[in-house]
């Protein structure tokens, strides 16, 4: 069965979705069945993944409103090795549809325990805002993977980002938790954010993942190629610090079973 995962913050221009195609298509370098969904009406993660969102019959807007199943809605993404479950703009009219049914904020979880067989990883690319579709995600994850920057506004997103995940922990998902903190686009010439970095681990300890992805212009290229840093350049820094990551995730969920 599949180990469920939103990539959030509440902050945005962090890194989510770069964090979370890099992460499939690590995940699918070293032998993982993965599945990214797309939460955000933007679609990056859909287009970052290969797949143009403007020529989908069939998108996360589907499901959620159960007019489509995961496995009728998914698309290949062929270059990465992974799944996509797409989005475009029709997504952004989710928010008022949902309002009125019921099961509103259990929609996807309800979706995913049909396909959670098929895949060992499922990640979730969560709009910024703590909107439905963002708690769709989170109602529906054993976890949340944190990326951030190493900068002081990025902790104060934090704790935003505790106090919701406590609150839907309470209410909605006892089993979400924080799985780790992820620190991305680190330079370590900066002083400011090796401080902020060292904060971290003193108040977070073993929730920060070991690995640090660096600032790499090439991670920052790849979308406009339609694929992850890691399939784009194999021998970059970025994605050699993705698969590492990749790796790192799966010892990780090894010791939470």
């Amino acid at each position: 069965m599949a180990k469920i995962f939103c990539i959030a913050n509440q902050k945005g221009g962090v890194g989510k979705t770069t964090t979370t195609v890099n992460l499939a298509a690590g995940l699918a370098q070293i032998g993982q069945r993965v599945l990214v969904v797309d939460l955000d009406p933007q679609g990056n993660a859909t287009m970052g993944s290969g797949i143009d969102k403007r020529k989908l019959e069939l998108t996360v807007y589907d499901v959620l409103l159960e007019s489509a199943s995961i496995a009728e809605a998914k698309s290949r993404a062929d270059k990465a090795g992974y799944d996509v479950l797409g989005a475009n703009r029709e997504l952004a009219g989710a928010e008022v549809d949902l309002v009125a049914l019921e099961r509103r904020e259990a929609r996807l979880k309800a979706a995913l325990s049909q396909a959670a067989k098929d895949y060992d990883f499922v990640l979730i690319d969560c709009p910024p805002s703590l909107s439905m579709l963002t708690l769709n995600g989170l109602c529906s994850a054993h976890g949340v993977i944190v990326p951030m920057q190493c900068e002081y506004f990025a902790l104060e997103g934090l704790t935003d980002l505790v106090n919701t995940i406590k609150q839907i922990h309470a209410n909605l998902n006892n089993n979400l938790q924080i799985i780790g903190l992820l620190r991305v686009m680190f330079d370590p010439r900066i002083t400011l954010q090796q401080q902020v970095s060292d904060q971290l681990k003193a108040h977070f300890a073993n929730k920060v993942f070991d690995t640090v992805i660096p600032r790499n212009v090439r991670l920052a290229e790849a979308p406009s190629y339609g694929l992850p840093g890691v399939v784009f350049d194999p021998s970059s820094k970025g994605a050699q610090a993705f698969v590492d990551f990749a790796k790192e995730m799966v010892k990780r969920i090894e010791t939470m079973r």
